[in-house]
């Protein structure tokens, strides 16, 4: 037997999610089904709402309603540092730990042949633009993964922005090699700060 139209087509949308099969799918479709209609008015509001409203920074590529996003307004902030990382996730994992009060830059990836991700694929002409027009920009901290990727990513970055006199520096102790930044812990994370090191 199979299901009415509107569940299967609503599986089928929730199977599209990461990390979500098909029985997931069934549970949260059936679910959704038992909701009452004011809830089920107020989540399909948000999901359309995220679409609509929010947009990349024009400035640091992170997420954001405004543009410029909140960060990188906020003139309290430490202008001599720009902490890189993969995706705009990691800005709020990085903003949890209550430790980093410099500015951020989101390169949305990192470099991956297999992938076919190339320096052109990520946001890294506007970071060296941005360095470029900001002569307060004295440290520039990578926080990509401790992937083979974001290693390479790393490796890159300080290779174009070392010779413009900035310091480039890659978060250290903590993070275990293979591990993604937003599994770690607020105090993982600000060890890693703390005990960056010059690549």
């Amino acid at each position: 037997m199979q299901y009415p139209e509107p569940i299967a087509k609503l599986i089928d949308s929730y199977m599209k999610l990461p990390g979500i099969g098909s029985k997931t799918a069934t549970r949260l479709a059936f679910y959704t089904v038992d909701m009452n209609k004011d809830d089920v008015l107020a989540f399909s509001k948000a999901l359309i709402a995220t679409k609509k409203d929010l947009h990349y920074c024009s400035i640091c590529g992170n997420l954001t309603d405004e543009d410029p996003c909140e960060i990188c307004r906020d003139k309290n902030r430490d202008q001599s540092t720009i902490l890189v990382v993969e995706e705009p996730k990691d800005v709020m994992v990085m903003e949890r730990v209550q430790e980093y009060h410099g500015l951020y830059h989101v390169l949305h990836g990192v470099l991956s042949p297999i992938e076919g991700k190339g320096p052109e694929d990520l946001n890294i002409s506007s970071l060296i633009k941005r360095l470029q027009q900001n002569k307060e920009v004295k440290e520039v901290i990578v926080a990509t993964n401790a992937t083979p990727e974001g290693e390479a990513t790393a490796m890159y970055l300080s290779k174009l922005i070392k010779p413009a006199g900035i310091k480039v520096t890659r978060l250290a102790h903590g993070l275990s090699v293979g591990s993604d930044i937003e599994y770690a812990d607020e105090v993982t994370l600000f060890k890693a700060v703390q005990g960056r090191t010059e690549i």
